[in-house]
């Protein structure tokens, strides 16, 4: 099905002409940067004062141990099949151990529970993202 109107007719020529003279208008009056130009000290600051940079300054998420995460609620992302698995901090304490790194326990859960099996060991399972 198309998104046009039953009653689509093609422009005339009066029509045409006044589309054409209002496409100039939209045009930003400065132009944009060239490919080699360095980007803007607002475009650097606004990634800096993104709350998800915070998270990647110090160890990744994956990287530390169960005991050493301050959120009750974990949370892993496939970047594959975009599934998301969350289980509570003290449930995967209990399943895992305090001293069980993130990044294994996410690995198993998405393992666990992953669709997208091929048979091949090194396309098989999911791609976690740790938040």
């Amino acid at each position: 099905m198309t998104d046009r109107p039953t009653s689509w007719r093609m422009p005339n020529p009066k029509e045409i002409d006044k589309m054409a003279a209002l496409v100039g208008r939209n045009v930003p009056r400065e132009p944009g940067l060239a490919p080699e130009a360095d980007l803007p000290p607002e475009y650097w600051q606004a990634l800096l004062d993104d709350r998800r940079a915070e998270s990647r300054s110090g160890p990744s998420g994956g990287a530390l141990r169960l005991s050493q995460i301050p959120q009750h609620i974990l949370r892993v992302e496939c970047r594959r099949c975009a599934r998301v698995v969350e289980i509570q901090k003290v449930d995967a304490i209990r399943l895992y151990g305090r001293e069980a790194l993130w990044k294994d326990v996410g690995r198993r859960l998405l393992d666990n529970t992953c669709t997208q099996r091929t048979g091949r060991q090194e396309e098989d399972g999911c791609w976690p993202a740790f938040e």
